[in-house]
Formats: C-alpha cells, sequence, structure tokens
C-alpha cells in the first residue's frame, strides 16, 4: 500500500499534523536531518530513499533507488564533521549515501539475511551497527569496504540494535526471542545483560540520552518497557496503552521525560 509521512508538532493543544507527505510505496523508516531543521529521509518497500523538505509542499526533493528489496532502515551521522546517512535494506546490504551526492558512496555485503537496523555510532565518526535476520549484529567502519566485527547476537532473527550514549564499546539488540542483550565490543563472548519480560518479538531499542544504563523497549507483544540494566529487578515499568503491535519509538533529547 501507499505510505504516509506525516511531521507532527506540539503546542497548548495537543499534537498538530504540520505537514504530511504520500508516497506510493509503504514507508518503513525516517530520520531528521542533523543539519537542516526541515529536512528528513525516509526508506521505503520499493527499495527507495526519499528527501523531504518541510519548507516545500511538493514531492521528495531527491529519491535515491539502488537497494533491490524493501529499504527497512535509514539513519543520519550524529558525529560531528561528517553528513553521512546509512541504509539497510532486505536485499541483505546497507549503503553509505551523503545527500548532497546523487549515488551512494559505497554498498557493505556480508550479512546472509535481510537488515532490519542500521544505527550510526554517536561517539565514533564514520561506524555504524547492523541488525539482521541472520542472528547477527556487525559493526562497520565506512573508511573499510569489510565488516569490522561480527557478534552472534541472538539464536533468532535480531530486529533492532542502538548504542549507548555514554560508552561508545556497549550496545544492545533485540530480537525476536524476545530478548533484550547488551554487547560490549571488547569482549563479545558473552552479552553483558539480558533482559527478559517481553512476550513477543522486540520490534525497536533505545538507550537513554539522560541516563547510562537505562533503556526502552516496544514489542509486538502491545506493550512498552522501561528497563535500567545496573539493578537486580531491571524491569521498571511496563506500559499497556497500545492495542496493537508497537512497532517504533524513540526517547526526546530535550524533555527527558517524554518518550
Amino acid at each position: 500500500g501507499c505510505g504516509t509521512l506525516a511531521v507532527l508538532g506540539q503546542n497548548e493543544a495537543g499534537i498538530v499534523l504540520l505537514r504530511s507527505f504520500d508516497w506510493n510505496d509503504g514507508l518503513f523508516d525516517v530520520t531528521w536531518s542533523e543539519n537542516n531543521e526541515n529536512v528528513l529521509i525516509t526508506c521505503s518497500g520499493d527499495g527507495s530513499l526519499q528527501i523531504w523538505d518541510m519548507a516545500k509542499t511538493k514531492g521528495p526533493l531527491q529519491v535515491y533507488k539502488e537497494h533491490t528489496l524493501e529499504a527497512y532502515s535509514v539513519d543520519w551521522s550524529q558525529t560531528r564533521g561528517e553528513q553521512l546517512v546509512v541504509s539497510g535494506s532486505w536485499d541483505q546490504t546497507a549503503k553509505l549515501w551523503d545527500p548532497a551526492v546523487g549515488k551512494s558512496l559505497c554498498t557493505f555485503k556480508g550479512h546472509e539475511g535481510v537488515i532490519y537496523s542500521t544505527i550510526w555510532s554517536p561517539h565514533i565518526p564514520g561506524c555504524f551497527a547492523s541488525a539482521s535476520g541472520d542472528q547477527t549484529l556487525r559493526i562497520w567502519d565506512v573508511k573499510t569496504p569489510g565488516v569490522k566485527l561480527v557478534i552472534p547476537a541472538h539464536q533468532a532473527e535480531v530486529l533492532s540494535c542502538d548504542w549507548c550514549k555514554y560508552d561508545e564499546n556497549l550496545l544492545v539488540t533485540g530480537a525476536v526471542d524476545c530478548s533484550l542483550k547488551g554487547w560490549d565490543l571488547r569482549n563479545i563472548r558473552q552479552p553483558v545483560f539480558v533482559l527478559l519480560g517481553h512476550t513477543y518479538a522486540i520490534r525497536r531499542v533505545k538507550f537513554s540520552p539522560f541516563h547510562a544504563t537505562i533503556l526502552a523497549s516496544c514489542s509486538y507483544d502491545f506493550t512498552v518497557r522501561f528497563w535500567d540494566f545496573s539493578k537486580p529487578n531491571p524491569l521498571l515499568e511496563t506500559v499497556e496503552h497500545h492495542t496493537e503491535f508497537t512497532c517504533g519509538l524513540d526517547l526526546s533529547l530535550h524533555n527527558r521525560g517524554q518518550v
């Protein structure tokens, strides 16, 4: 089916629709530009990436069509001094883009299953992680074409990953086996922590921007859960507001209580 990008704002009245854009295929992920508050990139079921400008009412500024299957993940680099975008696809590849250049700069191959998530390191320039249906978490460096590190993270498809904002060596993965696992890149033989509680596949996991040991996850079990992996009882809260699959979440950088 068709997809819509909705840009929302918050005021006294609540959440309001500022702008909406339509695309002729489903949209799976979206990332804000880190250098222009009006620009976003989406990725879609037809394998393409779309650049949108909120200041322009008509369709995308640019469309990149290189992936041969669904483009499922897109992320804009957060380290200063580089403006790079990474996309992950069901064609088992990740691609590196400079939004100012009309074609991809590099294609990363190695996964043996679909890529569900591609996330830039907030600390290390040119470094990103990918999570895949091949049960691995992989770490890549844009300066070298091959994979830097392969972590056999779960005995199930890995649907999501994120970097700790306070420790450049720590990542978390979420998988179809209902578990979250923490990984220290300096020793990948055993997870640093394992968080259990979800009853269906975990679709998205995010570390807190304000606390080194707090993270949030959402799942096909309709719940959002908050965790502190440093505590003996790590599950802080289970939120059951949703009545359908919970597919995405993020934590506000500006308001520490807002998700």
